[in-house]
């Protein structure tokens, strides 16, 4: 068994990434696939602790609840590597859940990322592969931070080394929404462009036909297929992001958090086009 892959990425940090892949991780297994979620770096410092033997290993907490979506266990190689900030540009590295040691950003970059991170995120991922159906691959921030593209395994980086279908996901609740879609897109090297299969546009309030317009501009500019627009739902589900505004609780029964789960994805269904995404996987 080798999985396929779908990247989710982000014209921006708190487009709705992380929702996004719960919503899919349960769509996925609704539809009876073995899906399992991923995420190569995460920088939080919200924790899941797992167990494991004589020893303790933490991942983030959010990759946990995707798992829960997927409806199977919380596995460390979901997340390879968790950041988490010390402050003053500083921050306590965890590879493979367990804590390594502390570097400044410019250290992060420039002896550890390439070097030992990504061997690992690799490694990981190709074992999660051999298990599951498919994984949903969740980006970090934006892939057009050009001024760390080299360094950014998180995104369009692991996407190409792994051939990964992207799917580029955009809130236009903040605004500038079509601007940043495009500008994401022009801004990727064109050998980089090719593994971005389509467009979500998250958080709507209103009528989704006045968005017409600047979606067929997008398309014809990008050549990206616009999946669908996302309305804008509340829920409650853990977050991650410190550009999120909401406050999630501390502990969630499971009961509870299936259903917020459910009406994320139940919505999320509605919205997009899933036959086009199984079409770009070729799945069946």
């Amino acid at each position: 068994m080798t999985a396929k892959l779908l990247m989710i990425q982000g014209t921006s940090s708190g487009a709705g990434k992380s929702t996004l892949v719960i919503a899919l991780c349960r769509i996925f297994s609704d539809m009876g696939y073995k899906v399992c979620p991923f995420k190569a770096q995460n920088m939080t410092s919200n924790f899941y602790v797992l167990k494991e033997k004589k020893s303790i290993k933490l991942m983030a907490r959010i990759q946990a609840v995707q798992a829960v979506a997927a409806r199977i266990e919380p596995d460390i190689r979901m997340n390879p590597i968790l950041l988490r900030p010390l402050g003053n540009e500083v921050s306590e590295i965890i590879l493979g859940g367990l804590k390594n040691l502390r570097l400044s950003a410019e250290q992060y970059y420039s002896r550890f990322v390439l070097q030992k991170g990504f061997p690992k995120v690799l490694q990981d991922l190709e074992s999660l592969r051999k298990d599951n159906d498919l994984i949903v691959i969740e980006g970090a921030g934006s892939p057009a931070e050009i001024n760390l593209s080299q360094y950014d395994i998180a995104n369009m980086v692991l996407a190409e080394k792994t051939n990964s279908n992207v799917i580029l996901v955009a809130d236009i609740e903040r605004g500038g929404c079509f601007a940043s879609i495009v500008g994401t897109i022009k801004l990727l090297p064109s050998r980089q462009r090719k593994y971005v299969k389509g467009v979500i546009i998250n958080k709507f309030l209103g009528q989704k036909s006045i968005l017409t317009k600047g979606i067929i501009s997008v398309e014809k500019m990008t050549r990206k297929k616009v999946l669908g627009v996302i309305t804008k739902t509340e829920f409650d589900i853990p977050n991650e992001d410190s550009l999120d505004q909401k406050r999630s609780k501390s502990s969630y029964t499971k009961r509870y958090l299936e259903e917020q789960i459910d009406s994320v994805a139940h919505t999320v269904k509605n919205n997009i086009d899933i036959q086009y995404l199984l079409n770009v996987l070729k799945m069946k």
